[in-house]
């Protein structure tokens, strides 16, 4: 599934749901599906500054492709981080600096965050991009 086609199924799972209490629920059954994180990965050169609840994330690329995993100590945070990674993870470096995030706007997540979680949002955003630039 290309890039574009999968923002776009996340598009169409988010406007299932007409309430953004449904779509937090969503959020964390998302970050429920994140897949362990060894807790020796935990560390302070994982964590992503800028976010108020504590997220980590760890990248590794192969066969000129980035796979992220991540985790949270926050549910609606975990759910974020890992509706970031089932998109970006697997994709090559280019891809993710070329990419605008736009579908973010499009389901609403930013304007329905609180100013802190958006924030944190920002933040792994820009992990995610740096992450990619590092490795491009």
């Amino acid at each position: 599934m290309t890039l574009k086609e999968k923002q776009e199924q996340i598009i169409e799972d988010f406007s299932m749901f007409e309430e953004w209490l449904d779509k937090y629920e969503y959020l964390i059954e998302l970050g429920k599906s994140l897949e362990g994180f060894p807790e020796d990965k935990k560390t302070e050169d994982r964590l992503i500054k800028g976010c108020q609840s504590r997220v980590w994330l760890d990248s590794e690329l192969r066969d000129g492709r980035l796979f992220f995993s991540a985790d949270s100590d926050a549910i609606i945070t975990r759910g974020i981080i890992s509706l970031l990674i089932s998109v970006y993870s697997g994709r090559t470096p280019s891809e993710i600096m070329e990419d605008d995030f736009s579908f973010l706007d499009t389901i609403g997540l930013k304007e329905n965050l609180s100013p802190t979680r958006a924030n944190g949002l920002l933040s792994m955003i820009a992990t995610i991009r740096q992450k990619a630039a590092e490795n491009e």
